[in-house]
């Protein structure tokens, strides 16, 4: 594709006429704002980065495991740890970002003062452009009005009269309009020359100014796009970064061994090898010992007699019931 300059499609026919210059223009100002759009973006972003990073920050402080033990402590101890590490990343980023949004915003401040002194002349020479254009169009006007002036009064002298005072007087009459068509086609001609001087001027200030703006714009989109891409590479690294981190918790969830800890907490807290004995029914009665060597049987009491029952018939004795039954007992078996 064949490669288009301003200096070659901004120009007027009407001298003083501005519509090339004036789109030119309109399209920096259009790029300095898509600066300024940027710039406030990558602001915005570094924001939103520094407050997630304080916010990550803040919550890696947070109790997260504190009662385990041995491996898995261990590994939520490194999740904390990188969890603040990813923080500390991100707060970098958003310093980067900040330090990037500096530069656009140098970069665009330096092209408005260059492109303000640019304007200013041109601005001047367009006004000055103007000026002479109509200075020279109304000498113009004047240089036609007094020629017409001076036909009109040759014509006169011409006409055929009889008064000599009175061809005297148009004579007289034409000859100072000849001078003064003279003398507005000298002014008018000075003119011309001026504005044609001015005329040239103009172009090669246009062109110049052509030349830098469509300078300034090529270094506008070369930078606008060299600085997004770093900013994108900023966030492609953090994104690395961040993984590089949660693989080192990784690698320390991979070393979290279950039964290891498990046998950490029995040999930690162990209280005893043995569970406690069952619990038997104990007769009041029973005197037997359990077995050596047996768990201690809790059999009932045996039952033991002091003595014969005394005998009911003797009158000077306490008075006892009797049971027709010889086998009833108190004790129930």
């Amino acid at each position: 594709m064949k490669n288009l300059h301003f200096k070659d499609f901004f120009w007027n026919s009407d001298l003083t006429c501005t519509g090339g210059y004036d789109a030119i223009i309109q399209y920096l100002n259009e790029g300095k704002r898509t600066c300024k759009e940027v710039e406030d973006f990558m602001k915005a972003r570094a924001s939103i980065e520094e407050k997630y990073a304080k916010d990550l920050l803040g919550l890696s402080k947070k109790v997260c495991g504190y009662n385990e033990m041995n491996t898995l402590k261990r590994s939520l101890d490194m999740f904390k740890l990188q969890t603040e590490h990813v923080s500390l990343s991100h707060l970098q980023l958003a310093q980067s970002m900040r330090e990037e949004a500096k530069k656009l915003e140098d970069f665009r401040e330096k092209q408005r003062d260059a492109r303000k002194k640019m304007e200013q002349q041109m601005d001047a020479l367009h006004k000055q452009k103007s000026a002479q254009f109509k200075k020279t169009m109304d000498s113009k006007k004047t240089y036609e009005q007094k020629c017409r002036d001076k036909e009109e009064a040759d014509q006169n002298v011409n006409r055929n009269t009889n008064n000599p005072k009175h061809m005297e007087k148009l004579y007289s009459k034409a000859q100072q309009a000849k001078q003064n068509a003279e003398e507005a086609d000298r002014l008018y001609l000075q003119n011309v020359s001026t504005v044609g001087k001015v005329r040239d001027e103009w172009l090669k200030a246009h062109v110049r100014a052509c030349e830098m703006f469509e300078k300034q714009a090529m270094e506008r989109i070369n930078f606008l796009r060299n600085t997004v891409w770093t900013h994108l590479n900023q966030l492609s690294q953090q994104c690395v970064t961040s993984d590089e981190l949660y693989e080192e918790v990784r690698k320390s969830f991979e070393q979290c061994d279950v039964q290891e800890d498990i046998g950490h907490f029995v040999n930690l807290r162990r209280t005893n090898d043995k569970p406690p004995a069952p619990v038997v029914y104990e007769n009041f009665y029973s005197g037997l010992r359990p077995p050596a060597g047996a768990p201690p049987a809790r059999l009932p009491p045996p039952i033991t007699r002091r003595g014969p029952l005394p005998d009911p018939t003797h009158n000077n004795d306490t008075i006892y019931s009797t049971v027709q039954d010889a086998g009833y007992s108190l004790i129930q078996y």
